[in-house]
């Protein structure tokens, strides 16, 4: 009797196996290191996962529906997705992505876009604060507790080195956060201890295409003059260029940086910020 054929793997199912064997060392495996090192997900939890439509927010969604497949202890998830204003060809790539890869999304619109073009001063800030606050509020309403957010090792990284070098503070990026705004709510951060260029590789991996920046801000900005784009350079892309810089010198570069904000030793530093008050190391030096 001939030996049966093995049944061909359809996309999804070779996307997910990618994850669990070729790219398990260095997507699943700080993926999980993270929800465990960090508790981000606890028995119960009602999770809505934030997509934007980017390779980091997509690739969240397909490790927590595997988690969610696989795991001992019982919790929810929920794929929400917000159109701020995406034109067409964004939102379509959204949507068939999503179904591409199985994950059932849910999509509501807001005006975020429309009202962010009007606003001179810090532009980007406004949009990311409109952002959350939709966010945490759809997700409140279908009884989530929770918002889980793409925010990779890359971000930390270079969130780190951007406070020192722009914004004269050693500042951070937590795993987790209770919400200021939203009574009962967290943000966590799943993908914390993933690089970014692992994400990038699987994508590549796996022939997949995601939307990139879909800003509006940011596509005017590049049609305009040169003189008008360099005044609008992102401090995140210069960041990035400056760690790929020190990578070639220094091959443990983002690792160093990123150790390093778990281990900061605050009775070094002569200034320090504690819930939004400023402390001198005078305070303690004089009790000596």
């Amino acid at each position: 009797m001939a030996e049966k054929q093995k049944k061909e793997l359809t996309f999804v199912q070779k996307v997910e196996r990618s994850i669990s064997t070729t790219y398990r060392e260095r997507l699943w495996t700080p993926f999980i290191s993270a929800i465990k090192k960090y508790k981000l997900i606890e028995e119960g939890d009602k999770i809505a996962v934030c997509i934007s439509g980017g390779k980091d927010s997509m690739l969240l969604a397909k490790l927590m529906q595997m988690l969610l497949r696989h795991t001992d202890f019982q919790f929810e998830v929920k794929y929400l997705v917000m159109d701020p204003g995406y034109n067409k060809a964004n939102r379509e790539k959204i949507e068939s992505n999503a179904a591409l890869l199985e994950i059932p999304i849910t999509i509501f619109e807001s005006n975020i876009f429309d009202v962010t073009e009007k606003v001179v001063k810090s532009p980007c800030y406004v949009c990311a604060k409109m952002r959350r606050g939709h966010l945490y509020h759809m997700a409140k309403d279908m009884g989530c507790n929770k918002i889980a957010l793409g925010h990779h090792m890359s971000d930390v990284i270079e969130t780190t080195v951007m406070a020192m070098f722009y914004g004269a503070q050693l500042q951070g990026m937590m795993p987790k956060l209770h919400s200021q705004n939203f009574d009962g709510m967290e943000l966590i951060r799943p993908l914390y201890c993933i690089n970014e260029q692992d994400i990038i590789n699987w994508t590549k991996y796996n022939s997949l295409e995601f939307i990139q920046c879909a800003c509006r801000l940011t596509s005017r900005s590049e049609e305009t003059s040169s003189e008008d784009s360099e005044v609008n350079v992102s401090k995140r892309k210069e960041t990035k260029e400056l760690i790929k810089r020190l990578k070639r010198i220094n091959p443990n570069i983002e690792k160093n940086i990123f150790n390093s904000v778990h281990a900061v030793c605050i009775e070094t530093f002569p200034g320090y910020k504690a819930n939004g008050k400023q402390h001198s190391f005078l305070e303690d030096y004089l009790k000596e």
